[in-house]
């Protein structure tokens, strides 16, 4: 079966359970056609992600000139359902966060897209997040294309539900597929009843290759704490640097390395001074796969105080890497990490009972560490192996019984 997969950017260092979602899809005996809406940007790509980048299709590298082209086509050849596409762009724009203009954009990305699936005879086109690469995928479909789903993950899709149309675009996908319980939950709420059938879990994956290494933690002079993921205002890093302060100030010994950047890096860099944690905190910047697996592994322990989150994939990695975790009752989370088991969780926006949980990690014996460390890989490969998660996913694409396009 030839699976054309739509992102918004890909290949990227925060979109690796894409890759591994394709490449198992691929073992199976799938074709995938690989589309991207945007380039790359500076994120460091692994050497497996640089492969990636060398097998997919740029939309916008095509230049505005092949958009316009695309366009005109499509209004040529197949006017009745332009006419229902534009009709789309108009109910989706009155209400969306982004002004009309921006809306047609993302249709003339469709033609092209359009075309370009015919061409390569794909059987069913698959995006992954329901904003604006989800709706490129439904302006595809109704410009004739083949049937088409997508991969929620929130938490932006559930916090911006009714200006991103994502009511509209569960009605349109044969079917939809939600990280989590949690996140099945929510889009349940966009749509009526009779259309909850459409919704089914498939949770993002680890392959084998990726926790079979040696794990054996990197030895550090002083424990030490990591958070990995953008500097954003939902991953909690200003909660997190206060509760760095408390430790600092009860005489606690530690580091903290904030592995990732952000549009909060100056902010975040500007409270480490004002703080005075200079001496225990560390941002590293935008680093390779292999250099977040290299700082989990020189870890105690990862730490993130997210305050909105999907269900964050650098969990699974960290637990599967046999590292306890600290995070927040939020989301997905719960369903992966049990409290005193996996790690610790602590209500989100509490900087006390994240102060004493990291404390609480910083005093545990190595042993308790391993303990919790093996129940937490033991965990994460039952729930998220990639290779049964696409078993799965295939079999819904193949109950969407595509014929091809129209």
């Amino acid at each position: 079966m030839k699976i054309a997969y739509l992102v918004n950017r890909y290949p990227a260092v925060s979109h690796s359970f894409i890759r591994r979602e394709i490449l198992a899809l691929e073992r199976q005996g799938h074709e995938i056609l690989r589309i991207s809406i945007r380039g790359g940007n500076d994120d460091p790509l692994s050497p497996e992600d640089q492969i990636e980048a060398e097998r997919t299709h740029f939309v916008l590298h095509r230049g505005g000139r092949s958009l316009l082209l695309a366009f005109f086509r499509v209004l040529a050849t197949r006017p009745v359902h332009m006419v229902k596409a534009l009709a789309l762009v108009w109910k989706l724009g009155r209400r969306a966060e982004r002004p009309l203009p921006v809306h047609l954009v993302y249709l003339s990305e469709a033609c092209l897209i359009y075309l370009l699936l015919r061409a390569e005879n794909a059987q069913h086109l698959h995006a992954h997040f329901g904003t604006n690469s989800a709706e490129v995928a439904m302006l595809t479909h109704a410009l004739g294309g083949p049937p088409w789903s997508f991969t929620a993950h929130g938490p932006e899709e559930f916090d911006k539900a009714g200006f991103i149309g994502l009511a509209e675009k569960i009605r349109s996908a044969s079917f939809v597929v939600a990280i989590s319980s949690f996140g099945r939950s929510q889009l349940f709420r966009q749509v009526g009843y009779e259309q909850w059938k459409k919704v089914r879990v498939v949770r993002c994956g680890l392959e084998p290759g990726f926790y079979e290494h040696d794990t054996t933690r990197q030895p550090t002079e002083i424990p030490r704490l990591v958070c990995v993921g953008r500097l954003s205002e939902q991953k909690g890093q200003l909660l997190l640097l206060q509760a760095a302060r408390r430790l600092q100030d009860a005489g606690v010994k530690f580091e903290l390395v904030l592995a990732g950047d952000g549009e909060m890096r100056a902010e975040l860099e500007r409270i480490i001074e004002e703080l005075h944690l200079q001496a225990v905190v560390q941002i590293t910047g935008w680093i390779t796969s292999d250099q977040v697996r290299w700082h989990i592994l020189a870890s105690r322990a990862l730490v993130l105080p997210s305050f909105a989150e999907g269900l964050p994939v650098v969990l699974m990695e960290a637990m599967a890497l046999r590292r306890p975790v600290i995070s927040t009752f939020v989301a997905g989370i719960p369903e992966l990490v049990e409290p005193g088991r996996h790690g610790w969780l602590v209500p989100a926006g509490d900087v006390d009972r994240l102060a004493t949980a990291m404390h609480a990690c910083i005093q545990c014996s190595e042993n308790e560490i391993e303990s919790m460390g093996e129940s937490a890989r033991t965990k994460v490969i039952d729930l998220h192996d990639i290779d049964r998660e696409s078993l799965r996913l295939a079999e819904l694409f193949h109950r969407a019984s595509p014929d091809g396009m129209g």
